[in-house]
């Protein structure tokens, strides 16, 4: 009995966490599997700048499986047994990660996604993108996908603020985030948005304010993760000239417990830990997994009371 209680307390989240939800409106687990189309980014190839934002290594989270060698189907066949080996997984969620996956022209868009729809048990998409590579004619594309599958667009923001978007060379400015967001909302669209803790440029208080603004943007959805230096990046260059300190662990359990309070109970977390591998990471180094952060997530939680929205300001 003991045994059992244990098990169930451990799936109790007190945030709004991915994998429920999916559960939720599925009725069982739904599994990512992610796919390479071959994209690149305009902060890479001279349309916006070159060198990509001075954090990035596609490499620290990019599966070694996942390669544009092989055709979506071909990826997503390869990946959709692996899953259902290991997790008696019935039910997929293709995911467009590596670089801007809306980067190309409309008719491209459709073919690739319409590509990784048809196979049996994918739901939906998830497609990784910069707000400045959006427009009307992509989001209809998403919008009438929508009526039938799910449909999320997770929108790398990284920060609010200008001055670190300026700092990261990230290419657009917050104004352009926001522009993207209203362009999506309202059209069955699910909007994800995607934000790092840790750049050398705010304060915790105002990466805690972070929080407060995406709260009232229409977001459902939020990956939260710790910033990594990573070999062969300019972040790294600018490290090594010039460190400047990453969090502690215990630092950013603290942080993250005060920024879910903050935030909205109905945003659906979908990442709240970042884990580089080891032979790219130059720090934080923790030595944590990511089932083990999440354990010591809800631990602390539960410690000192706190749970997602608990100080959210509806206002």
């Amino acid at each position: 009995m003991k045994t059992a209680a244990l098990a169930t307390k451990q799936t109790v989240r007190r945030y709004n966490a991915f994998g429920q939800s999916m559960k939720d409106l599925y009725g069982q687990p739904v599994y990512k599997v992610n796919v390479d189309a071959g994209f690149t980014c305009p902060n890479r190839d001279g349309t916006v700048s070159v060198g990509g934002c001075i954090y990035c290594n596609n490499d620290s989270f990019r599966p070694s499986a996942c390669t544009s060698s092989a055709s979506v189907h071909e990826q997503i066949e390869k990946g959709i047994p692996y899953l259902k080996r290991r997790y008696g997984a019935e039910k997929f969620l293709v995911y467009f990660q590596p670089f801007t996956n809306t980067y190309a022209p409309v008719a491209i868009l459709e073919r690739l996604y319409r590509e990784a729809l048809d196979n049996p048990g994918v739901v939906g998409l998830a497609i990784g993108t910069r707000p400045d590579c959006v427009d009307e004619g992509k989001i209809a594309l998403l919008e009438d996908l929508a009526r039938e599958h799910f449909i999320l667009v997770e929108y790398g923001l990284q920060s609010i603020y200008d001055r670190t978007l300026e700092f990261i060379n990230r290419g657009h400015d917050f104004a352009r985030f926001r522009s993207a967001v209203s362009m999506t909302a309202g059209r069955g669209i699910r909007i994800g948005a995607h934000l790092i803790l840790g750049f050398p440029t705010e304060t915790r208080d105002e990466m805690l304010a972070m929080a407060d603004v995406i709260s009232k943007l229409p977001i459902g959805f939020l990956k939260l993760h710790q910033l990594q230096v990573i070999r062969h990046t300019a972040l790294a260059e600018l490290h090594a000239q010039k460190p400047f300190p990453t969090f502690s662990y215990e630092e950013y359990l603290e942080l993250v417990s005060d920024f879910l309070e903050r935030l909205s109970p109905d945003i659906v977390l979908q990442r709240l830990f970042a884990a580089a591998p080891e032979d790219i990471l130059i720090g934080p180094v923790w030595n944590r997994t990511r089932s083990e952060f999440l354990n010591d997530l809800d631990a602390y939680l539960e410690r000192v009371g706190s749970f997602q929205g608990k100080k959210y300001d509806k206002r």
